[in-house]
């Protein structure tokens, strides 16, 4: 079905900049459209709020929040808010288009996933999670649907229109906000939310990944409220038997209905996760499966044997016997010794020699195996651990701290194991050290003075420093030039994070006032807007007017509205007006008259003269009945 039908945006500009090409989706908030950035000439999102909503503040001032959220989280695995505006009725968010699926999509299709790729795409949302509750702000509303998976194995985490900052108390005035599935039981009871209602949510998207369900099912959302508030999350293993206990451990953390419990936020469930991949052999993942690796892996492919199978004997050697089928290549249970040979005469010298032998390979094979298993062990996972911590482990292990390096790190608090060397399951001999690598927690930088500068110096200046270019904002100014920074936010000489997305206001210089050319012909309209400083883009269909074909039916901006230079108007041409048969009046009185002329479409003069003052009959009309007429032309009556 086309999903375009009947969308007045669809085929319009908005803000002279944004040409809207398609709708792709419908929330209850906003609608997503995919959009040409003409400026740039850019593939994007545009986000626009319904307009029924933008006429109340409170909704327009939590949209704006959205935007200036988003946009000071620079993290790959959040979507981009590139601009924020407004076109006359009309709020909206630029954002990045991410070419793909969801999660939901995914589930929808395949059902359950493979538990190594389940935590392929969880990692990258607790990134993006954890960049999140790092800089003071929870999502709220983590579920399938805001899982992006794009076509190139990327995940990102979208719709951070419910983000609220941290430390503000939540009060839902008895509407429960976020899809009931996923509501922590704190949200429920007390309608107050911090970085654990995400770990929640993410424990029950874990759930349903690993098993191709919802945790919860009832008849009603009241139904599964009260689950929520009074029945814990079943293990995984239980719908899908054989999963590891490690993943049921990870999902009972994550989803404890005591919110103390579970851990502090994305950064900590993080560390949790790839401890468990390390437990279950997985190994560590920094880039997700892509969406076709993601949905035909087989679960059970992933599991992994407690105790790895000996590798065969390089060369067998066969038993000594009768000659019968089972005697060939048959081999020692010692793998490496020859076997012996079946025939019972032998010799008591033969039978001492052979035990001698026998006892000198078990005692080989000992000493073997303590050479090259006895004397080693594996580096523990540290992750997230404080340095005492790690060091009582690695000490518990038989092993020592070589030494302490430090990093600067946006995830792992002050204080905490970023990494090891070598890494977390490395082999490793007893009594060997290990170098243990703690953060120092973000790194602070001060934000420059970019007054003046253009966008492009501007960030690649914001780069160098290691900050990163946020929301680019514009607005008119008379004394920045066109395409330069009026101001940042924060302001300069500001100290953050190293990292943190920098807000850009950039001046769209001098204010244009867009002329009105609705009327003109298309030529005039295109050098009058020119002259003006405006680009013109023409709408591919005609419209029926009053305007006469060929001339401009409608333009957008409207005319008086405030345009920058070099921004674009859109005009509509007209195909002419709609002709309508003019009805035959004459004898008619004139109300009658006029009921009939105003129900064909047109409007009506009289002219009574003095000769009309007190008739009330029409003696003429100015276009003959039976002939035509534009529709909302006026048909003047002589009355007598």
């Amino acid at each position: 079905m086309d999903t375009t039908l009947e969308d007045p945006l669809v085929g319009r500009v908005l803000d002279g900049r944004y040409r809207v090409d398609a709708r792709i989706a419908v929330g209850g908030m906003a609608t997503v459209y995919r959009a040409v950035d003409l400026r740039l000439d850019r593939v994007l999102a545009l986000k626009v709020m319904h307009p029924a909503l933008a006429a109340d503040g409170s909704f327009v001032d939590r949209f704006i929040r959205e935007a200036k959220s988003v946009a000071r989280l620079a993290h790959p695995n959040v979507v981009q808010v590139f601009d924020q505006g407004t076109d006359g009725g009309y709020v909206y968010l630029a954002m990045e288009y991410v070419a793909g699926c969801t999660l939901r999509d995914v589930l929808r299709e395949r059902g359950a996933l493979a538990p190594r790729a389940a935590l392929d795409i969880l990692e990258p949302v607790l990134a993006a999670l954890g960049a999140a509750h790092r800089a003071g702000f929870v999502h709220r509303d983590m579920k399938p649907e805001n899982v992006l998976i794009g076509d190139d194995g990327r995940v990102k985490v979208a719709d951070f229109g419910l983000v609220r900052a941290v430390n503000t108390v939540t009060d839902t005035t008895g509407t429960v906000l976020g899809s009931v599935s996923y509501l922590a039981p704190e949200q429920i009871e007390h309608g107050s939310a911090d970085p654990r209602v995400d770990v929640y949510a993410c424990g029950v998207v874990l759930y349903e990944m690993l098993t191709g369900t919802k945790p919860r099912r009832g008849d009603s959302p009241a139904q599964i409220l009260y689950q929520h508030l009074n029945e814990d999350v079943p293990p995984p293993s239980a719908a899908v038997p054989g999963l590891p206990a490690e993943l049921d451990r990870l999902v009972a953390e994550a989803t404890a209905r005591t919110a103390a419990v579970r851990p502090r936020d994305a950064a900590a469930l993080l560390a949790r996760v790839r401890e468990t991949r390390i437990v279950l052999g997985m190994g560590d993942s920094d880039e997700p499966a892509p969406p076709a690796a993601v949905a035909g892996r087989d679960i059970a492919g992933d599991r992994t044997s407690v105790l790895p199978m000996p590798p065969p004997a390089a060369h067998p050697t066969p038993a000594y016997g009768t000659g019968g089928p089972d005697d060939v290549n048959r081999t020692s249970v010692l793998g490496s010794v020859a076997p012996l040979p079946p025939r019972r005469s032998r010799s008591r010298r033969g039978f001492v020699a052979l035990v001698t032998a026998v006892l000198l390979v078990l005692g080989l094979g000992a000493g073997v195996w303590y050479i090259n298993s006895g004397q080693f062990t594996k580096v523990p996972p540290l992750l997230a651990k404080t340095e005492a911590q790690a060091r009582d482990r690695l000490s518990d292990d038989g092993l020592d701290v070589k030494r302490v390096r430090h990093e600067y790190s946006d995830t792992v608090r002050r204080g905490q194991v970023v990494g090891t060397d070598p890494a977390a399951g490395a082999r490793i001999r007893r009594n060997d050290g290990v170098v243990l690598t703690v953060s120092d927690g973000p790194e602070t930088v001060k934000v420059p003075d970019l007054a003046g500068t253009g966008l492009a110096a501007a960030r690649a200046e914001l780069k160098e420093k290691g900050l990163a270019p946020g929301m680019v904002t514009r607005e008119f100014s008379d004394d920045v030039p066109r395409g330069s920074v009026v101001r940042t936010d924060p302001d300069a000489g500001t100290t953050r994070h190293a990292g943190s997305a920098i807000a850009l206001t950039v001046s769209k210089g001098s204010p244009v006032d867009v002329p009105d050319v609705t009327g003109e012909d298309l030529d005039d309209a295109k050098a009058d807007l020119a002259d003006a400083g405006l680009k013109v883009e023409v709408a591919t269909a005609e419209v029926t007017s009053e305007y006469d074909k060929g001339q401009v039916a409608r333009q957008s901006p409207d005319s008086g509205a405030e345009a920058a230079e070099g921004d674009t108007v859109t005009l509509t041409v007209s195909k002419g007006p709609e002709m309508v048969e003019v009805p035959d009046v004459v004898g008619d009185s004139v109300d009658e008259a006029t009921e009939t002329l105003q129900n064909a479409g047109f409007d009506v003069d009289e002219d009574r003269g003095l000769l009309g003052l007190f008739g009330d009959t029409v003696k003429g009309q100015s276009v003959d009945g039976g002939d035509t007429a534009p529709k909302g032309s006026t048909i003047k009556i002589t009355i007598r």
